[in-house]
C-alpha cells in the first residue's frame, strides 16, 4: 500500500507565507455573505464543517533542508465572533474592515476565522477571513459551499513518517531545480540583460511586527451592479465581462491617460478538492481610456505570455530552496502593480442560502491587515478590484490608497451606463 505523501506548499503558497514573516505586504482573503436572518446554530454547523475540512491546518517547516513546508491538518479553529449589538447597514463595510484585522496565522494556529453580525431592521452579515497561504478565493468559496450543504471537503492524510517524507521531497526539489538553475546561471554569463534583470530586482523589506507609522486603512468600497446590464455593455463594446472589469478598473485608477500596469490573476485550478492557491499572475499595460474591446485584445496577448516568476530565467521552484530574504529579492510581491484586477467568477449556488436565510449578495476581496502608512506609501498598488457573481448580481469590492474612490467608481461605471448600489447605503 502506498504511503500518504505530505501536502506541500506551492511556490505561490510560499510567497504568501513570506508576508507573515515581514517580507512584503500581509494579505488575507475575506468572503462576505449578506442576507436574511441567520440562525446561530445553523452558522455553527457550517463553522464545524469548515473546521473538519482542508482550511484547518498548520504550516510545518521541514526537518530536512531543501524540502518544502507541509500542511498538517486538524488545527483547532477560532470560535465564531458574533457582534454584541446589531449594526447599521451603512456600517457593514466598516465592520468588515474591522473583523478583517483579526489575526490569522497558519504557522502558529488557525489560518481562518468567522465573524457575524445581525443588521438593524433585520438580516445578517457573515465574514470568513482566511490567510492567503491557506486558500485562494475560489478555493475558499468551494470550501464554504461544501460546508453549507453539510459536507467537508476531503483532507489528505498526513505522512506516517514526516522526516522520511521531508527527505524524499528535498530530493525531488533538487532534481527539479538543479538542471534549470544551471541553465539560468549559464544565461547570466552569456547575457548581460539577464544580469541586469537580477540586479534590478527591487527590495522592499518590511517588518510586520514594528509599525512605526501607525495603522492606516485604505479606502474600501463594495457595490452591486446588475449582471444583465454589465454583460450587455461588455457585448455592446466588443469586450467580455472580464475586459470590461479591467477597463473600468483602469478608469477608476487613472487620473489622466497615463498607462497603468495591471496585474491579472489567472486560475490554474484542476483539482476540485483542493483549496490551496492555484493561480498565476499576468501583467497587461492599459490606458484609462482604453475600451473593453481594446483591453480584450491586450488580455488575449497577455495570456499567451509566461506568467510572472523569478527573474533572469531561474525556475520558480528555486524560490523554495533559498532563504526567505533572497527569495523575496528574486520575486518581491509578484503581482503588485498599479492595479490588481481579479475576476473570481460565479459563486457556487450552495452559497445562495444559509439555512432558511437567502443571500442578497456575496463579496470576495483581499485585505491587508495591519498595514501602516509607511508600507502603504511604499506599495506600488493604487487600486485593487475584485468581481464575483451571485445570480443576477455582480459584486465589486474595491480597495484604494487614493482618495475619492466612491466618486471615481460612480463616474467609471456611469461612462458605461451602469449604476452602483452601495453596500453601505441605508436600506
Amino acid at each position: 500500500m502506498r504511503r500518504p505523501r505530505a501536502q506541500r506548499l506551492s511556490v505561490v503558497d510560499e510567497m504568501f507565507l513570506r508576508t507573515h514573516l515581514g517580507y512584503g505586504t500581509p494579505v488575507v482573503m475575506q468572503g462576505l455573505w449578506r442576507g436574511g436572518d441567520v440562525d446561530a446554530s445553523e452558522l455553527q454547523r457550517v463553522h464545524d464543517a469548515l473546521a473538519r475540512g482542508p482550511l484547518s491546518h498548520t504550516v510545518v517547516r521541514p526537518r530536512v533542508p531543501g524540502a518544502r513546508p507541509r500542511r498538517q491538518h486538524g488545527t483547532a479553529p477560532w470560535p465564531i465572533e458574533w457582534a454584541t449589538q446589531p449594526i447599521a447597514r451603512e456600517s457593514v463595510v466598516v465592520w468588515a474592515d474591522e473583523v478583517a484585522q483579526r489575526p490569522v496565522d497558519p504557522t502558529t494556529g488557525a489560518g481562518w476565522r468567522m465573524a457575524a453580525a445581525p443588521l438593524r431592521g433585520g438580516g445578517t452579515v457573515v465574514s470568513l477571513v482566511c490567510s492567503h497561504v491557506v486558500a485562494d478565493a475560489r478555493g475558499l468559496a468551494a470550501a464554504i459551499a461544501a460546508a453549507m450543504v453539510g459536507e467537508s471537503m476531503p483532507v489528505p492524510p498526513d505522512p506516517d513518517h514526516p522526516a522520511r517524507d521531508d527527505l524524499a521531497d528535498a530530493a525531488r526539489m533538487l532534481s527539479v531545480v538543479g538542471a534549470h538553475t544551471l541553465r539560468a546561471v549559464a544565461g547570466l554569463v552569456r547575457h548581460p540583460s539577464r544580469r541586469a534583470e537580477l540586479r534590478s530586482a527591487p527590495v522592499r523589506l518590511s517588518d510586520s511586527s514594528d509599525h512605526h507609522g501607525g495603522t492606516h486603512a485604505p479606502e474600501a468600497l463594495i457595490v452591486d451592479v446588475d449582471a444583465a446590464r454589465w454583460d450587455a455593455e461588455a457585448a455592446r463594446t466588443g469586450g467580455t465581462p472580464n475586459s470590461l472589469l479591467v477597463a473600468v478598473a483602469a478608469a477608476i485608477a487613472g487620473t489622466d491617460d497615463t498607462a497603468l500596469q495591471v496585474s491579472v490573476p489567472v486560475s490554474r485550478r484542476t483539482d476540485a478538492d483542493s483549496v490551496s492557491n492555484a493561480i498565476d499572475m499576468t501583467e497587461v499595460t492599459v490606458h484609462p481610456s482604453d475600451s473593453p474591446a481594446t483591453v480584450r485584445a491586450l488580455l488575449r496577448r497577455t495570456y499567451l505570455q509566461p506568467p510572472m516568476s523569478s527573474p533572469a530565467g531561474f525556475p520558480a521552484e528555486l524560490l523554495q530552496l533559498v532563504p526567505d530574504r533572497i527569495a523575496y529579492r528574486l520575486a518581491p510581491d509578484p503581482g503588485e502593480r498599479d492595479v490588481l484586477c481579479s475576476n473570481i467568477g460565479p459563486i457556487p449556488v450552495a452559497l445562495s442560502s444559509l439555512g432558511g436565510a437567502n443571500a442578497e449578495a456575496i463579496a470576495t476581496r483581499a485585505v491587508h491587515p495591519g498595514i501602516d502608512s509607511r508600507q502603504l506609501a511604499a506599495s506600488a498598488n493604487r487600486l485593487s478590484v475584485y468581481l464575483c457573481r451571485l445570480g443576477e448580481t455582480y459584486t465589486l469590492s474595491l480597495v484604494s490608497k487614493d482618495p475619492g474612490l466612491r466618486d471615481r467608481t460612480a463616474a467609471a461605471l456611469a461612462a458605461h451606463g451602469l449604476t452602483a448600489h452601495h453596500w453601505d447605503d441605508p436600506a
